[in-house]
């Protein structure tokens, strides 16, 4: 199979443990997914198989969107739930005091990741130096997010819906709410919605998908409809062998016009995605070539 799979993520899982499942069902080895999803999170999780695990850090990069459940009044050493507590717990804020520190939290700022993440630090991943109790200092990332909307608040529980770019954490936008607020905070429950085009919607459940021993072929996503957002161009079957050597193509090897927007555009021929290229002037040149 070589497609994009959209899988809805059971609580309690890891994406490793979700991308083993999916590998063995398939039978075949070339499986992974494009964002992480912790074992507390459930949602959508992005699976690439076959050729289209070559579009992987083109996904990856998509914006997310999150259901999120914040537990103002304690900060743990996880920065959620399944972490040990730190230090005291506090009284929860008054609903007053959130639309102010909310609004540090909207737009683009540095965010430093948690110290329990799969951020590199010297080569190792922050996670498995945090578990050493090594130093962990993750270097800030730029981030944006795109929408912060209230959903409800009881009892120090805060429900929000968040939408912003790859990289970003809701466990640190936990943390350092609580911080605002000078009452401490973790995650307590997390749920993906969307990634860039995908809807959790649209996914499979994976109980779902062991029941019936295998996934139905008009669930998968043909990498040729996995970037929509990028321009479509047709190539000739010279075109195809130069894409093919690696070689960039010029007008005489596109069928038709190949248009002027997107800088990355998805190289086609009858109907399936046989490369990624870059525009260059007046020429196309392969950057991933999917065969």
């Amino acid at each position: 199979m070589d497609g994009v799979l959209l899988l809805n993520k059971p609580k309690g899982m890891t994406s490793h443990d979700c991308v083993a499942k999916v590998r063995r069902l398939l039978g075949i080895k070339k499986v992974g997914h494009t964002g992480t999803l912790d074992p507390i999170a459930t949602g959508l999780l992005v699976i690439v198989a076959g050729k289209a695990t070559r579009l992987s850090s083109l996904l990856t990069g998509h914006d997310k969107t999150y259901d999120a459940v914040i537990r103002l009044g304690q900060a743990t050493s996880t920065d959620d739930v399944e972490g040990e507590p730190i230090g005291e717990p506090a009284a929860p804020p008054d609903a007053t005091a959130l639309p102010a520190a909310l609004e540090r939290f909207r737009g683009t700022f540095a965010q430093t990741p948690p110290a329990h993440s799969a951020k590199k630090i010297g080569g190792q991943r922050a996670y498995r130096l945090a578990r050493a109790r090594q130093p962990v200092l993750p270097v800030p990332v730029e981030v944006t997010v795109k929408e912060l909307t209230v959903l409800g608040y009881e009892g120090g529980d805060l429900r929000v819906r968040v939408a912003a770019t790859a990289g970003f954490y809701v466990r640190a936008l936990a943390r350092d709410l609580g911080a605002e607020l000078g009452c401490g905070g973790h995650l307590r429950e997390l749920r993906r919605l969307a990634c860039g085009p995908f809807r959790v919607e649209d996914a499979l459940p994976l109980d779902q998908i062991e029941a019936q021993g295998g996934i139905p072929a008009d669930r998968v996503i043909a990498p040729v409809d996995a970037l929509p957002e990028l321009d479509l161009v047709e190539v000739t079957p010279a075109g195809l062998q130069r894409i093919r050597n690696g070689n960039y193509i010029g007008p005489v090897h596109v069928a038709g016009t190949p248009g002027g927007g997107t800088p990355l555009v998805r190289i086609v021929a009858e109907g399936r995605l046989v490369a990624l290229a870059r525009r260059r002037d007046a020429a196309l040149h392969p950057v991933t070539v999917l065969g």
